[in-house]
């Protein structure tokens, strides 16, 4: 997909999102990486995904992630011999274990999620490496005495040389001639000797080995003559205790190194288990929906929400008071402008009058949206802030959502098309560095997208020949939507220019829409109608202003005086009436198309159900006694001894004894259970 519209249309901001729903870092790396695609098998085939996570969620299944953590260059290193040390080999622990959870899980799903037991399917339990962890070291990361036998023999003589030195030192202190020459009654530790404080005075007074002496001068540390020994043999001891301890490393690094393939493979397979939870949990929150997709080039959006705009209303805490999304076309403060790339550039759409007083904040106003049925290219007209932008935005984005494996917020029954590229010209791009003005930016913008888009692209325009003279511009818009018309491309456009208003009258394949104005209270609703164009309303806004009578006198009279007669209000009352036909045409088709595919789904499953139980019934025909069967009631596996036909009961042996049990109850091996 194209870059610059990935930018335009904010598509990074909605893989931030579902990175806050990840687990781990492993998930938030996908969620970071994700990307829109172009292949109709990959595409519905992560959609499929991502649907079964959302069904299992919503029944209680919920990933057992916990622990899960990016080990991948501690389990190469131990592949490669380097050794692990006891904190990374907890933390290589707590992905094992993982591991088993995930192996259960997937045990534990619905068969008919199977594309998510598909993926789960490279997971083996790696549990087992993780119980010889668990033997080998506690939870602060120290080696336990069990870890081997060796290990075991070490520290017992050391424990035995410990209590020998503990019982020489409480003799020391208890003699009256010794305690005379302590600064204190009590020996301490000077690396791994024991050592006494003696008066500098009384050095001589006790043979032994001064360690240290005090800040002061005052006191020296010895150690005994008499503990000298003990000292030099637990120094060995604690040597040869070192080197067990490594001993006992590398072997559990081995351990490691052992599944290090089957590991990797899992931590592959469990990074996309956990951002398929952060899509289905993002899903579940917004209320989304899963679209169809349409390999015909059709897109029909019913009830679309601005997924940024929706998080924006549900989260307001998330943006400082001060910052406010700007409206289109209105220029940022200055406070804005630093805020903008967190609160982002859309309009900011507000409740209708009607909506009640209770909302308390806005909310967004939905919309739909069909193109690619009898016309292909929708030009939209309507007032400045009326959500002409934010239409565009919605679809785009929205089409980029679906490609990349994601519900989109839309009601059920929406229509995606397969794309092959969607690429977007929208806002102000002029840019200074290269010397182009907002006109000249839009055009070598336009000019890119037509070199690339096909008639499999969806291309959107926004403001389509502004920056220039009305004339020429209206001139030059004519010709690229003729262009557009020409490759065959989906193409949403918007435009001020009352000449191009009338573009769709003389192209069957091209079709008006509208944002919705409340005359009333002269606001938008925001709402799009298709087979309609807006007009912008200025002398009604105008006379709401309290201009001068005889101003607003002469202006309606240019305007009638401009108009052609009254043909052209005929034709357009001709042509919303018939977008409501096509419109409520199009909703049957696809609810008439949805029903039939979810008949031909159930017929296929209970046709697979009887093939299965006639299968079952066939083998069971056959076992003879030796078969070896399956017992689900007993959770056992056993053998068959004899079989009564007449009563239609079986004798098997399972475990430590035989039961009689109806045939209905076991299952021969290479029969699964219904």
């Amino acid at each position: 997909m194209d870059a610059h519209t990935l930018e335009l249309l904010e598509f990074d901001k909605i893989r931030k999102l579902i990175a806050g729903y990840a687990q781990s870092s492993l998930g938030r790396d996908l969620a970071h990486q994700l990307e829109p695609g172009t292949d109709p098998r990959a595409i519905q085939a992560a959609l499929t995904r991502t649907q079964e996570m959302t069904q299992a969620l919503q029944a209680g299944m919920v990933p057992p992630l916990g622990g899960l953590k990016d080990v991948r260059l501690l389990v190469r290193r131990a592949a490669i011999g380097s050794m692990l040390n006891a904190e990374e080999l907890l933390e290589v622990r707590q992905v094992l274990l993982c591991t088993g959870r995930v192996y259960r899980y997937r045990m534990q799903l619905d068969p008919h999620w199977a594309a998510l037991i598909e993926l789960l399917q490279p997971v083996q339990d790696l549990g087992p490496v993780a119980k010889s962890i668990d033997t080998a070291l506690d939870e602060r990361g120290h080696i336990l005495d069990g870890a081997s036998p060796e290990l075991q023999a070490v520290r017992k003589s050391l424990r035995e040389l410990d209590e020998k030195a503990q019982h020489l030192i409480r003799r020391l202190l208890n003699d009256t001639e010794m305690r005379k020459i302590l600064r204190f009654p009590q020996a301490t530790f000077c690396g791994d000797h024991y050592v006494f404080p003696v008066a500098v005075q009384y050095r001589h007074r006790m043979p032994g080995v001064v360690h240290r002496t005090s800040p002061t001068g005052e006191t020296v540390y010895i150690e005994p003559t008499s503990l000298a020994a003990l000292s030099a043999e637990r120094a060995v001891m604690k040597a040869e205790e070192h080197k067990e301890e490594q001993r006992v490393l590398r072997r559990l690094t081995a351990e490691v190194a052992r599944v290090a393939t089957p590991l990797l493979a899992a931590l592959d397979v469990l990074a996309e288990l956990d951002l398929l939870q952060a899509k289905a949990r993002y899903a579940l929150e917004y209320d989304m929906q899963f679209p169809d997709l349409s390999e015909e080039g059709k897109l029909y959006l019913r009830q679309a929400r601005h997924p940024l705009l929706e998080y924006l209303y549900r989260h307001p805490l998330a943006y400082a008071e001060t910052v406010r999304v700007p409206l289109e076309n209105e220029p940022p403060t200055a406070q804005q402008s630093a805020t903008s790339d967190q609160a982002g550039t859309l309009q900011a759409e507000r409740p209708r009058a009607s909506a009640p007083a209770s909302a308390g904040r806005p909310s967004v106003v939905p919309i739909d949206v069909r193109v690619g049925w009898e016309f292909r290219m929708l030009v939209i007209t309507g007032p400045n802030t009326g959500g002409k932008t934010v239409a565009l935005k919605t679809t785009g984005l929205l089409c980029l959502m679906a490609h990349a494996g994601l519900p989109i917020p839309a009601h059920e029954g929406s229509l995606v098309p397969l794309l092959d590229n969607v690429l977007a010209d929208i806002g102000d791009e002029q840019s200074i560095e290269q010397s182009l003005s907002t006109f000249s930016s839009h055009m070598t913008r336009i000019a890119q997208i037509l070199e690339t888009a096909t008639a499999r692209s969806l291309v959107l325009l926004d403001e389509l020949g502004a920056g220039t003279d009305p004339v020429e511009g209206a001139a030059l818009g004519r010709a690229i939507l003729d262009e557009l018309d020409r490759l065959g491309c989906l193409a949403l456009i918007t435009t001020h220019l009352g000449d191009l208003k009338t573009y769709a009258f003389a192209n069957p394949r091209a079709e008006n829409a509208a944002v919705e104005f409340d005359s009333v209270t002269l606001r938008p609703t925001y709402r799009l109608l298709i087979g309609q164009f807006g007009t912008s309303n200025a002398l009604k806004i105008a006379k709401s202003l309290r201009l001068p009578r005889s101003l607003l006198a002469r202006a309606y009279r240019y305007l009638r005086q401009r108009r052609r007669g009254k043909e052209w209000m005929h034709l357009q009352r001709l042509r919303e009436q018939t977008e409501r036909a096509r419109a409520e045409a199009v909703r049957a088709r696809l609810e008439a198309q949805r029903e039939k595919e979810l008949y031909e789904r159930q017929r296929a499953a209970l046709l697979e159900q009887e093939q299965e139980r006639q299968r079952l019934e066939e083998a069971r025909r056959r076992l003879q006694p030796g078969d070896r069967i399956r017992i689900p009631r007993l959770e056992q596996t056993g053998e068959v001894v004899r079989i009564d036909w007449k009563k239609n009961l079986a004798i098997v042996r399972a475990g430590v004894g035989q039961w009689e049990l109806p045939i209905t109850d076991i299952y021969p091996l290479d029969v699964a259970n219904p």
